[in-house]
């Protein structure tokens, strides 16, 4: 058995919250959000046509770079997948490139083989905690034990290159209570939850000479009753923020989509997708900036 690949400087940790509502985040105080934004970007995300406003299908879009078409997950029973063909970046990168990789999470389908699982087949470390019980309240606390693991892993000898943790709270405290005040509140610990793996990778003994890419995404929102899976522009509207090499702080991205997710990670990892990955997805890219207009030729009329 080959011999893992040296670790390097570049390392990446994605954070996924389900459920998370776009417009509802400029109305509160999201400051670890805001960070990885304001050093990078935070852009919208509109799930498409093909793709049902499922956690299953969702995810398993963010996390292997291809469409429903290729990775087969049309909602949240993954019966049918075609993981094993398109799996998700962290069994790849251990598999193929001999990375360090890690998966932490509550949602059985992700990390257990139920409900055609798992999405997560096999990464090198792999951590599922279970809610004691299916209610927005065991759900913060399932979310609480999965960020304690998720630091733990990331401070201590195990060294990811590659980190996926999911925090699940905020998805369901929408399901059961709606799209108000609780669920604001869900947000704001899932923020603060954020924060501390985020501080996990700054107190990293090493943290000055590593080059970490950060990646926060949300799968899809919620009608204002709480709930999935139509197509309103509510349920469809997603997002990614994302800071590190490569990426200007402030600075506009292209259209950025849920398949661009996996593809950012290899490249920001410095791998070159094999072609017969068939990857749908590309790394986040700066926008096109137009073109000056020459001094005294006026500016072109906005066509519609």
């Amino acid at each position: 058995m080959s011999s893992l690949w040296p670790a390097g400087r570049r390392r990446v940790l994605v954070v996924g919250i389900d459920g998370v509502r776009l417009d509802l985040l400029p109305e509160l105080a999201t400051p670890h959000l805001d960070a990885v934004a304001a050093a990078g970007f935070l852009a919208p995300v509109v799930v498409d046509e093909a793709t049902p406003t499922m956690s299953g299908p969702c995810w398993a879009t963010v996390v292997t770079g291809v469409t429903v078409a290729k990775h087969g997950v049309l909602g949240n029973h993954f019966g049918g997948h075609r993981l094993d063909v398109f799996p998700d970046f962290t069994t790849r990168l251990a598999a193929t490139h001999r990375r360090r990789t890690f998966a932490v999470g509550g949602w059985e389908p992700l990390f257990l083989a139920r409900q055609g699982g798992p999405l997560f087949a096999a990464p090198g470390r792999l951590s599922y905690i279970a809610p004691l019980e299916d209610t927005p309240q065991a759900w913060e606390v399932c979310d609480e034990r999965v960020t304690a693991e998720a630091v733990t892993v990331l401070s201590g000898d195990d060294d990811p290159q590659a980190t996926f943790v999911y925090l699940g709270a905020v998805d369901e405290t929408a399901h059961f209570l709606g799209c108000g005040e609780e669920y604001r509140a869900s947000i704001l610990a899932a923020d603060a939850r954020l924060g501390r793996l985020l501080a996990a990778l700054r107190e990293r003994p090493n943290h000055a000479e590593e080059e970490w890419t950060v990646i926060v995404v949300t799968d899809h929102g919620h009608l204002d009753q709480g709930g999935h899976g139509g197509r309103s522009e509510l349920e469809r509207t997603a997002w990614v923020a994302a800071s590190g090499p490569g990426l200007l702080p402030g600075a506009p991205v292209a259209e950025v989509r849920h398949v661009d997710v996996a593809a950012h990670v290899y490249a920001a990892l410095e791998i070159v997708p094999d072609p017969h990955w068939t990857l749908d997805g590309r790394p986040f890219t700066p926008a096109p900036v137009a073109a000056p207009v020459p001094a005294g030729q006026p500016a072109p009329v906005p066509v519609g």
